[in-house]
């Protein structure tokens, strides 16, 4: 395998990882800065959700029209151009404003640069290439927060944004003279009617979601929002299967092992994308860490992450997709409800083993089921499938933060307004329980699923058949 693809690629992940991190140590410098509150400021946080689900849904068209590798290197482009201008904002209008032209970059960087990746790698080689490509980008919310501090607290805020210029030049060079050359591909007329609908929907349910659980508006704005979003989401639907050649096309569904890597993957980040949100809140105001001890405990969950990268081959090799999809969501939703028994007598030592382990397993089946996305797509499908798969993770990371703000907030009045340590433990084992739901549509895949990708079912195949491993 060209590991140097992959790692190219990561560049990209890297920055906005980096970025979606270091922004939260620098709120409240950048609020006082540009005359408004942190409360309010988080409307850029929203603003930039926004328009990764707008854009997220004609990345593929994009990349088909005029090119993965042009369309790559010119998301960084507009990722560095939105970096300068947060740099460059003076009032809170103009800081959402450039969180939005970034997001316009971040919405082609990830799911063009999975799509190239897809179509520059054999199947059997596609588990280690998309390791690769996350192992950089966990990095970035491991390093995020401390290259936040210091750079807040001993230069300017400014600098954690124009810190993305070096590194986003970097990806543009490496994209050009790295990544194999596009080829020419045949494409429709962009629906145009499709694209307004699914932002309108993906858009209505992300800010709608954010507004509920990040209250820096009124929350029937939120509520109004998310349903417009699914009001559109419908509406979708009767235009794509009405249309010849939809934007996104909900036919891609009639794959069953697309469509239940999809349904089970999307179940999981819906719980356990909702622990970075409820854990360092808990160690912070459940325990009274400082937030500096929190981030040194929480980072070794992507400690083992990254560990689980370099062996994931072997072991889906090994046990197939189909069991180590359903042991890492059983294992991922046992690690989340310990959580929900951490009290601040329990032993450091012993919080950092369980985040270690949940950090492996919740890795194990994020690069098993992205990978499983693409073992049975064709090199024509792979745009719509990486547009599709990407558009669905923003609202399900969405939908997970919301459901954990709205149970936090549930219990907190119930106990008369005081959010406590038991809201939390609340929170943690009813995320739990949905993380486990993730179990349900992989008992229904086939044992062989994937197995061109995995190796699983054709090294036994080819043992028995003393035959060369097929492709």
């Amino acid at each position: 395998m060209n590991r140097s693809i992959p790692l190219v690629l990561a560049i990209a992940l890297f920055m906005e990882q980096m970025d979606s991190t270091v922004i939260a140590t620098a709120l409240p410098a950048i609020a006082t800065d540009i005359g408004t509150n942190p409360i309010a400021l988080k409307l850029a946080l929203t603003a930039y959700l926004v328009s990764l689900a707008v854009f997220i849904p004609i990345s593929g068209w994009m990349a088909d029209r005029f090119g993965a590798r042009r369309i790559f290197a010119i998301a960084i482009a507009v990722f560095m151009a939105g970096s300068i201008a947060c740099a460059a904002s003076t009032s809170l209008t103009e800081f959402v404003i450039s969180r939005f032209l970034q997001g316009m970059g971040g919405a082609m960087m990830t799911p063009v640069g999975r799509l190239v990746l897809v179509r520059s790698t054999q199947k059997s080689q596609l588990v280690n290439a998309m390791a690769w490509l996350t192992i950089p980008a966990l990095v970035g919310p491991l390093v995020g927060p401390p290259v936040g501090g210091f750079l807040t607290t001993f230069l300017t805020w400014h600098w954690i944004f124009l810190i993305n210029i070096p590194i986003g030049i970097a990806g543009i060079v490496f994209a050009l003279t790295v990544l194999p050359k596009d080829t020419r591909r045949s494409y429709d007329r962009v629906d145009w009617v499709g694209f307004l609908l699914s932002g309108a929907a993906a858009s209505g349910i992300v800010f709608g979601l954010s507004v509920i659980s990040l209250p820096a508006l009124p929350a029937v704005w939120g509520i109004a929002a998310t349903i417009g979003g699914v009001v559109c989401f419908f509406g979708y639907l009767a235009h794509a299967r009405a249309h010849p050649k939809p934007l996104l096309d909900p036919r891609m569904f009639r794959n069953r092992t697309f469509s239940l890597s999809l349904m089970g993957g999307n179940l999981f980040r819906i719980g356990a994308g909702a622990v970075p949100f409820l854990l360092p809140l808990m160690l912070q105001l459940g325990f009274g860490m400082t937030p500096f001890k929190s981030g040194m405990i929480t980072c070794v969950s992507a400690a083992g992450a990254i560990m689980m990268k370099f062996i994931i081959q072997r072991v889906l090799r090994y046990g197939g997709f189909r069991h180590v999809l359903l042991l890492a969501a059983a294992g991922a939703s046992l690690s989340i409800a310990v959580n929900g028994l951490f009290t601040p007598a329990t032993p450091v030592a012993l919080i950092m083993g369980v985040l270690f382990f949940g950090g492996l397993v919740r890795s194990m089946f994020f690069t098993s089921a992205n990978a499983l996305i693409f073992a049975e797509v064709t090199q024509d499908t792979a745009a719509q499938a990486t547009s599709i798969a990407s558009a669905l993770q923003q609202v399900s990371i969405a939908i997970g933060v919301a459901l954990a703000g709205g149970i936090l907030d549930i219990v907190s009045t119930v106990n008369g307004g005081e959010l406590t340590l038991n809201a939390f433990h609340i929170a943690f084992f009813a995320i739990a329980a949905i993380t486990a739901f993730a179990i349900l549509p992989f008992l229904a895949l086939p044992p062989n699923a994937g197995e061109a990708v995995s190796g699983h079912g054709l090294k036994r195949a080819g043992a028995r058949a003393a035959s060369p491993v097929r492709q």
